[in-house]
C-alpha cells in the first residue's frame, strides 16, 4: 500500500470549500484523469478514470463526512483499491487548509514504477491546484451537501 499526503490553502472560506468538495460530479473539472463521477446514493459514488490510456470504473463510498470538517471514502467495487480523507481547517474567515491523505495500491508493473516515481503525488498536488484556481475564480461552491454519515 502506497500513501500521499498534500496540502493547499484556497482563498474561500471553510464552508465553500467542503460544500465544493461535496460535489463529486464536478470533480473531472479540476482533477485530471477523472472522465466522470456519479453519485448514486447520499454515501455511494461510481467513477470513471482514464489515466496514460489506462481506463479504471470503480466504486466508492463515503465512510465519514462532517460538515465543515472532513470527507473520508474508500473503494468497495471495481479495479481500484484506495481509501483517503479529506480535511478543512479554517485559518481565516476568508482562507481554508484542505489537506488530502490518499491510500492506494498499485496495479501492475507500471503503476508500480509510476508510484515509485512519483506519478501519484504529482497527480494529486496538480489537482489540488487545480482545486484552488476552480473554487477562487468562482468565489463560490456550485452546491453543497450538509448531510453527516
Amino acid at each position: 500500500m502506497s500513501q500521499v499526503e498534500e496540502s493547499i490553502e484556497v482563498d474561500v472560506p471553510v464552508r465553500t470549500a467542503y460544500n465544493q468538495w461535496t460535489q463529486f460530479e464536478t470533480f473531472p473539472e479540476f482533477m485530471e484523469g477523472v472522465q466522470r463521477i456519479e453519485q448514486r446514493t447520499d454515501t455511494l459514488t461510481h467513477w470513471v478514470t482514464k489515466i496514460d490510456g489506462v481506463e479504471r470504473e470503480f466504486d466508492a463510498t463515503i465512510t465519514e463526512q462532517i460538515p465543515d470538517e472532513r470527507v473520508a471514502w474508500t473503494t468497495v467495487e471495481g479495479e481500484a483499491k484506495q481509501a483517503g480523507v479529506v480535511t478543512f481547517h479554517r485559518l481565516t474567515d476568508t482562507r481554508t487548509k484542505v489537506m488530502l491523505q490518499l491510500d492506494y495500491e498499485p496495479e501492475g508493473l507500471a503503476e508500480t514504477v509510476g508510484d515509485k516515481l512519483g506519478f501519484v503525488k504529482r497527480q494529486v498536488t496538480g489537482d489540488l491546484k487545480r482545486f484552488k484556481k476552480f473554487i477562487e475564480q468562482r468565489g463560490g461552491e456550485t452546491g453543497a451537501w450538509r448531510g453527516e454519515v
